[in-house]
């Protein structure tokens, strides 16, 4: 369309100014009729004349084609300054959106990591905890278990000294029987006791 306005800007220019050699000169007729217009030759005008029109015919055909290409240029541009605008604010709100996005992301990421890290920790402490009571525990057990052993032994050696004073109560049982029946023996009297069983 910017190209067709051009194209009717010079082909009304040259109608607006005639050809030198279709205008009569002053000394010659102008023709009447068709007929005698075909015949009639007019003489060809100088050359400084024609130069001259060229260049006014020229700079008419140049303004009125500038004058055209400055309302489709400024037309243009405007269109192009808009299109340029708007991409420009769409490019603006595709950096924001994006910038937002990645803001949320690192937020996101940077809770996340915090959470992972604030869970490993407290594992961590529960674990030593853990851990420190299973020790306390396997060390009030082996005390136990020590106690118990100690307790044991005393047993064992109270059980063992009892033992040994029934075990010299009985020798020192047996040694006296054998004494008295001895003394009886050379005596030849009986056990008084002996009678009280047999008698009671």
């Amino acid at each position: 369309m910017a190209e067709e306005e051009p194209k009717k800007v010079e082909t009304e220019t040259p109608s607006e100014n005639p050809p030198p050699s279709s205008l009569p000169e002053p000394g010659v007729e102008a023709p009447k009729d068709v007929a005698e217009e075909k015949t009639v030759i007019s003489p060809p005008a100088p050359a400084e004349e024609t130069v001259e029109e060229s260049k006014a015919v020229a700079v008419v055909e140049k303004a009125s084609e500038s004058g055209g290409e400055k309302t489709e240029d400024s037309a243009n541009r405007d269109a192009i300054l808009e299109r340029v605008f708007t991409e420009k604010k769409i490019s603006l709100i595709k950096a924001w959106e994006e910038s937002e996005k990645s803001k949320a992301e690192n937020k996101a990421h940077k809770k996340l990591s915090t959470i992972a890290s604030w869970e490993s920790s407290m594992k961590a402490s529960v674990e030593a905890e853990l851990r420190k009571n299973e020790e306390k525990l396997e060390k009030k057990k082996a005390e136990y278990a020590e106690k118990m052993k100690n307790k044991i032994a005393v047993i064992h050696k109270e059980a063992e000294e009892k033992k040994a004073i029934i075990e010299a109560k009985r020798g020192e049982d047996l040694l006296k029987a054998e004494e008295m029946a001895a003394k009886y023996r050379a005596t030849g009297t009986t056990p008084k006791k002996l009678f009280k069983l047999l008698s009671g």
